[in-house]
């Protein structure tokens, strides 16, 4: 159980309402502007509480990254109920005819994305202003997190719409998309900040209190994530003229020499749902970056829950352990055929209905039914059959989860570093599966190919395949992707079609928010193929 302390932080220049852990901590501050608010340190911390808030909420409303990402990869179908509408399909199959109505499914999170984005550059415009004293190295610590943080929403919302605005002071200004490589130029000219002025401190000795705030090691392993997605999908031989391949590798080497960070024993340990009892936790020794979630979010202006963990649930069904969700994303069997049957991620990653003897009776109330769940992120009930967030004084299943998003785990250094040439590639790739197949390890010789194999069963359902898929080429990511098969609608079988044609016009791209581009006067042009 998760021991929570709740700060109320009430700045109107930040609009803050969402209750925080223990890092968090500071006191209520009322009647403030940004003239005269930002004096000191402690005001500077203030402010940079807003930050993390604002990226803990981004995915509280519209469609959640995490789920988006698996269900245009090759790993997941868009499902929900059978009586649903077809947004999910539409994103699944890149088709906006699937759901002609649904034209601002994004809306809100490129409010809460741009909500984030104002925040960070607020308080990067107001450094200057702080009396920091003789405490040199904390400006440069507060810099370095906000940069880092302003540099995660970019990377979300460039890979997301492609064509965004850029907006690197706060500003509510009508401008026009810029292009991408200007956006990655912000993104690495921030990481390498961050890289450069974060304490080395390894991840083991962070005090606990200090869990979910950023890190140097945090911010060069971002950048190899960065580094590897930018010069795949865009075909370029350099970040943007500010990191090479060379250097990208010395950031991820950084990392595994000095991070302290390493492999947990048990892959499903790393899950709540996959181990009970025997869950390594929050902020174990593989978490690099997480977004950390409570289960005390409400109606009230408390936002703090992993809101999006609902949507993948077994469909109004509780199952113990698992709890009920609305049932999107469900597993494409493909997946579950990938993994050899000695492959310990494969009972780690997924609920296999008929593997593990579970009583469903929903079929009818489920749409694109496999026959397969999300573990990693599946809602949970006790013993006693209540959902855990009712079990900590929260009614509201929907809004109480509390799983962490773990965005960067260490096994995913190891293979980044693998990929971009480490003399110690094959020790890297072999060390992964060691720990997948245990005694039944056989090894494997090392390939690109093969590290992509790799992370497709190590990854899923992390919000990582369909990025792996596009920086290999939309052609290729198209043909992955593309199939026809049989899904269960509402228990009758049903052909499910996905066109590779429809993901190459639309560059593996999403929808703008239509309310947006209505808003902006057609500042705002809408990506190809929506």
């Amino acid at each position: 159980m998760k021991t929570i302390k709740i700060y109320a932080v009430a700045l109107s220049l930040l609009s803050l309402g969402a209750c925080k852990k223990s890092f968090l901590d500071t006191k209520q501050v009322t009647a403030v502007t940004d003239q005269n608010f930002y004096k000191t340190p402690k005001d500077a911390f203030t402010a940079l509480v807003g930050c993390y808030d604002g990226l803990q909420v981004v995915w509280s409303e519209g469609i959640a990254l995490p789920v988006a990402a698996e269900v245009m990869s090759d790993n997941t179908f868009g499902a929900t109920g059978n009586s649903d509408g077809f947004g999910y399909q539409m994103i699944d199959e890149f088709d906006k005819s699937r759901s002609p109505s649904d034209q601002n499914l994004y809306n809100r999170n490129w409010v809460l994305y741009y909500r984030a984005l104002f925040r960070c550059n607020m308080l990067l415009s107001k450094l200057d202003q702080i009396e920091w004293g003789s405490d040199t190295q904390l400006r440069k610590t507060y810099e370095s997190e906000t940069r880092f943080l302003r540099a995660y929403l970019l990377f979300d919302m460039v890979r997301l719409w492609g064509n965004i605005p850029l907006l690197t002071a706060p500003s509510t200004e009508n401008i026009p998309q810029s292009n991408p490589d200007e956006v990655y130029k912000v993104i690495a000219n921030d990481l390498k900040f961050a890289a450069a002025n974060l304490p080395e401190v390894a991840y083991p000795a962070q005090a606990v209190a200090n869990h979910g705030r950023v890190t140097r090691y945090a911010a060069e392993a971002l950048m190899g994530r960065v580094f590897l997605f930018y010069t795949g999908y865009y075909a370029k031989a350099d970040l943007v003229g500010v990191v090479s391949k060379s250097e990208a590798l010395a950031y991820l080497e950084d990392v595994i020499t000095k991070g302290g960070y390493g492999l947990i024993e048990n892959f499903a340990n790393l899950w709540p749902a996959a181990s009970l009892t025997s869950y390594a936790g929050e902020d174990n020794k593989e978490t690099i970056f997480a977004i950390k979630y409570t289960y005390t979010s409400d109606y009230a202006g408390n936002t703090d829950g992993n809101h999006w963990m609902v949507m993948i649930g077994i469909r109004e069904q509780a199952l113990y352990p698992y709890g009920n969700g609305w049932g999107a994303e469900t597993v494409n069997p493909k997946l579950w055929n990938a993994y050899l049957p000695t492959d310990t991620r494969r009972a780690g990653s997924i609920i296999s209905i008929v593997d593990e003897k579970l009583p469903f009776t929903n079929q009818k109330g489920q749409r694109e039914y496999t026959g397969y769940y999300v573990k990693k992120y599946s809602p949970m009930i006790g013993l006693d059959g209540k959902p855990l967030p009712e079990a900590n004084g929260n009614p509201n299943f929907q809004i109480g989860q509390f799983q962490d998003y773990v965005s960067i785990r260490y096994a995913d250094v190891l293979l980044m570093a693998a990929e971009l040439g480490s003399g110690n590639a094959q020790t890297y790739f072999d060390a992964v599966r060691q720990r997948a197949y245990k005694d039944a390890f056989t090894p494997l010789a090392i390939s690109h190919d093969n590290i992509i194999k790799e992370r497709r069963l190590e990854f899923a359902f992390e919000g990582i395949r369909y990025y792996d898929l596009l920086r290999q080429g939309i052609d290729k990511a198209a043909q992955e992707i593309a199939e026809t098969s049989t899904v269960l609608n509402g228990g009758v079988s049903t052909e499910k079609k996905i066109s590779a044609a429809n993901i190459m016009a639309t560059k593996g791209l999403q929808q703008i928010p239509y309310t947006q581009i209505g808003l902006s006067n057609g500042t705002l042009k809408q990506n190809a193929g929506w």
